[in-house]
């Protein structure tokens, strides 16, 4: 095995032109030097270097590795360098996947703070719901991806998209709530129970959120009838406004959307779906990675 060491003592000394010179160059003694050549020598399977008398000079072998090693070395200190510049967060990306919600809320916050903070630090965005999110991640398609899942109807952790390989850094509680028109019967409530709404059309989101809408309302001992389902939540607000339908939205999908012609209650008693910023064990000791999961957290906690 030819080591970077060696290549620099072999380069000194093919300068100098003998193992004193090169060890005062090199700031050590000339036993280590002769101890590092004998070494290369032992690693490369032939002589390097010709010795007569003080002089030395290099071997057609010897000769050859000198050319290569400037190139070796050359690039060995730049992967040096960038590997520094990426731990000290002067450089480096993060590839980040946020479902929409989250992309319009808590990520920009997030990634603000990043390049106020990193300049260097280059942080990308797509978008995608779980499980999809989740197998990016795993995949080494991402660094990050900001997930959610819903408790199930008894309060206990949904066995979902099982997350138990993963580094998961809580963010928020998210309190769903239930939009109606606004000339509902029930827009004056302020809240609602779910049962109060077992008649009424249905305005569903993604497979998920669909999947637990309808766990919900079973619990409550009926089925939704769901007329409309889109994953965009303007859409859905349009469509509850129309008359169309009821729908139940996250507060956090409220935040970025205007609820124009429709009135949000909160839902008695509570619903809720957990939002996580997941990323891999190893990936979580990368500092660019670190140092984004903060400004998650610290997004999520305004």
């Amino acid at each position: 095995m030819i080591e970077a060491r060696h290549l620099r003592v072999l380069r000194a000394v093919a300068a100098t032109g003998s193992f004193s010179a090169a060890a005062r160059e090199l700031g050590c003694t000339q036993p280590a030097v002769s101890q590092q050549m004998k070494a290369l020598e032992g690693a490369a399977g032939t002589p390097l270097l010709i010795r007569t008398g003080r002089e030395m000079r290099l071997t057609e072998a010897g000769e050859a590795l000198v050319r290569h090693a400037a190139g070796i070395l050359a690039g060995l200190t730049a992967a040096e360098e960038e590997v520094a510049a990426i731990a000290g967060l002067r450089a480096g990306r993060v590839r980040l996947v946020s479902f929409p919600s989250g992309s319009s809320t808590l990520v920009p916050t997030a990634l603000a703070e990043m390049r106020a903070a990193h300049p260097g630090t280059r942080v990308s965005l797509v978008e995608a719901e779980p499980p999809r999110s989740v197998e990016m991640l795993r995949a080494g398609d991402c660094e990050i991806a900001v997930a959610f899942r819903y408790p199930q109807v008894d309060g206990a952790a949904e066995a979902g998209p099982g997350w138990e390989d993963l580094v998961a850094r809580p963010l928020l509680s998210d309190r769903l709530v239930v939009v109606v028109p606004r000339e509902h019967r029930l827009a004056g409530t302020g809240t609602v129970g779910m049962a109060e709404l077992a008649e009424e059309p249905w305005i569903a989101g993604c497979p998920r959120c669909r999947r637990h809408l309808v766990e919900v309302c079973e619990s409550e001992g009926f089925t939704p009838r769901i007329d409309f389902a889109t994953d965009d939540y303007p859409a859905v607000i349009g469509l509850v406004a129309a008359g169309l339908g009821v729908a139940v939205l996250p507060e956090l999908a409220l935040e970025s959307v205007r609820a124009k012609g429709a009135v949000t209650l909160e839902v008695k008693p509570a619903v809720r779906r957990e939002v996580v910023a997941l990323t891999l064990p190893d990936l979580a000791r990368v500092p660019a990675v670190a140092a984004t999961l903060d400004r998650l957290e610290r997004a999520a906690c305004r």
